[in-house]
């Protein structure tokens, strides 16, 4: 969730960078930092952990001046936060600094290239590999622009970056790769701004253009010229609206779709700090929970509603396959109603995006009576939930508007594989193998999300095939079961088309009945070991005239041939698959939501937040 902000022009650039930052601060961070290039040609550099009134106090007295800066609020993926790691970065000569939102997944590798090349570095973070990396390609003859193009091409995972150097005054350049992490480019009057986000541009600014996913950008005052992938692109600045509403979407038509394509973005800012890829190890800061309190848990109960429950139910895997503990998934409306057999020994994890679903609370309030201790999954800090548990893990969202929830179900997925992975490494059940193990697809997995939400053209064409049908099923086995019903259930609230969401094993003891030409069925296929079950599935539907609509791994060309219709997402290992194959049922449910004009941010008879029963 780092916010990013950036400014070239007639102005002095400190105070511009310093106001963007603070409105940018709903982002969350740990650490923040500024880059001002002066007028004697040296770059200041002012950066701490902590809080951006740190950093504003260390500055009472002055800040730097100049006319060209970048500034930072970072969220730790590689390196804890200090004033080392905070940004911005430098190369070896402190010519080239650099900002960046990412993970550079091949950081190891590069590092140690230019290790053995005789670069130096200050800090544990993967982003300082970039001013070393666009540092070379400026001694190889590369103007800043061409050496970031450069750097880019090698560099593996999704990133927001910008750079500038003090052989190129007046001018910033920014890149957007791998679809994770904005960039937006404002024009101003013989100015220009940079930003993650629009907040940080609106008091200047409404002349935007949005970064396309392999953009890199050279801005100088008033001015900016678009490359992608080597070649000169054209991008037409348009005009956002003064209203807050419109603003906030930036240029999409719809809230739901922003929060889509927010969602690569969302799985970093749940992983950043807690999934410490170098060190092998998981870190929940707001877990407050012993290990020893930890190592008596002797079974897991994960609660939820709706969405939350689905993800609740992909949960109980992660917490049985990876910490090996017991678990099951209740519906928290349900579990009211009986007399649950839990106690101190059972771990009680609830999930609620808002903090305040009237169900959930009441079955924390139930468990609490019996001295369970308690972990929420929770988006919006402060909440009811997060001061009833005894432990919070955030999933940093921020504000999702649209009812259908999208990020804060993938965010809490990823949560969820936080808290087995921690588990296990605190009972010592993982060892810091393992873990290395469990951790190396995490660190891929925005840049894969990424990926599948770029080809959204692929589901508005099935949307426009089967916008008009009235049912839908979709089949799923093991942990995509709960992916099956996820993808119902979006289908059901943002285009009211009844859908059900079935375990595929299940299809032969009553929903084959219903298989037709005007139902079609949604099959589930990853390259697991339940591949062969699903692929008779879906010959038994096809047996009864059935249209088949698959999401299958790329390269599976027999789901293909048996399919009517195909999606494939990339492959990762078959626990972090449910993020991946969730998001076609998202993208498939609102254009279908679309075309038949349906209020997709706000359905009908539907709230965000259910506090009443």
């Amino acid at each position: 969730m780092c916010g990013i902000i950036g400014y070239v022009g007639e102005r002095e650039a400190a105070p511009i960078l310093l106001d963007g930052l603070a409105r940018l601060e709903y982002r969350g961070y740990d650490s923040v930092g500024i880059a001002v290039l002066e007028e004697n040609g040296g770059i200041s550099i002012h950066k701490r952990v902590g809080k951006l009134d740190g950093l504003t106090s260390r500055l009472s007295e002055g800040t730097p001046s100049g006319h060209q800066g970048i500034g930072h609020t970072r969220w730790a993926t590689h390196g804890k936060p200090s004033d080392i790691n905070a940004h911005p970065h430098t190369d070896c000569t402190g010519d080239v600094v650099v900002i960046h939102n990412g993970i550079v997944e091949n950081y190891q590798e590069l590092k140690q290239q230019l290790l053995a090349a005789g670069h130096k570095f200050a800090s544990e973070t993967d982003t300082e590999v970039i001013a070393h990396l666009v540092e070379d390609r400026l001694r190889e003859g590369k103007d800043l622009h061409g050496a970031l193009e450069k750097t880019v091409e090698i560099l593996a995972g999704a990133h927001a970056i910008l750079v500038m150097a003090r052989r190129e005054p007046g001018t910033i350049v920014a890149a957007r790769a791998g679809n994770a992490g904005g960039v937006v480019v404002g024009y101003g009057h013989e100015e220009s701004y940079l930003a993650s986000d629009l907040p940080a541009l609106l008091p200047h600014t409404r002349r935007v253009v949005f970064l396309d996913n392999g953009d890199v950008v050279r801005v100088t005052a008033g001015r900016a010229v678009y490359r992608n992938r080597g070649r000169a692109v054209e991008r037409s600045p348009q005009q956002i609206a003064y209203d807050p509403v419109s603003a906030a979407k930036g240029s999409f038509k719809h809230f739901m779709q922003k929060e889509i394509a927010e969602q690569p973005e969302s799985i970093l800012n749940t992983l950043r700090a807690r999934a410490l890829f170098s060190e092998s190890r998981v870190e929940l800061e707001d877990l407050k929970l012993s290990r020893s309190q930890l190592k008596n848990v002797k079974r897991v109960v994960l609660v939820g509603m709706g969405t939350s429950l689905h993800a609740a139910t992909i949960g109980r895997h992660y917490i049985e396959r990876v910490a090996g503990i017991p678990a099951e998934v209740e519906n928290a409306s349900e579990m009211r109603y009986r007399e649950a057999i839990i106690g101190p020994e059972t771990l009680f994890v609830s999930l609620t995006q808002s903090g305040e679903t009237v169900d959930t609370l009441a079955a924390m309030e139930m468990a609490k009576e019996k001295d369970c201790p308690q972990v929420t999954v929770c988006n919006v800090v402060g909440s009811q939930a997060t001061r009833v548990a005894d432990g919070v893990i955030y999933t940093r969202c921020g504000p999702e508007i649209g009812v259908a929830s999208t990020k804060t179900y993938v965010a809490a997925i990823g949560a969820l594989y936080l808290l087995a992975c921690y588990m296990g490494q605190e009972r010592g059940v993982i060892d810091r193998e393992r873990m290395g193990g469990l951790l190396a697809p995490l660190a891929r997995l925005p840049y894969l999300a990424g990926e599948v939400v770029h080809r959204g053209g692929d589901y508005e064409r099935l949307a426009q095939e089967f916008y008009r049908y009235e049912d839908f099923l979709f089949l799923g086995r093991g942990l995509q079961y709960p992916v099956a019903m996820e993808g119902a259930l979006k289908l059901k609230e943002v285009s009211y088309i009844h859908a059900e969401g079935y375990p595929a094993g299940e299809m032969k003891h009553g929903p084959i009945a219903l298989i037709d030409r005007e139902m079609p069925v949604v099959a589930l296929v990853q390259q697991d070991g339940i591949h062969e079950k699903m692929m008779s599935n879906i010959e038994q539907v096809r047996a009864r005239e059935g249209i088949v609509i698959s999401v299958a791994t790329e390269g599976d060309e027999e789901v293909a041939n048996k399919s009517d219709h195909v999606v494939y997402v990339p492959k990762i290992t078959d626990l972090l698959a449910p993020v991946l194959t969730s998001i076609p049922l998202q993208l498939l449910a609102y254009h279908i939501a679309v075309r038949r004009g349906c209020d997709v941010d706000q359905p009908r008879n539907l709230a965000k937040t259910v506090t009443v029963e």
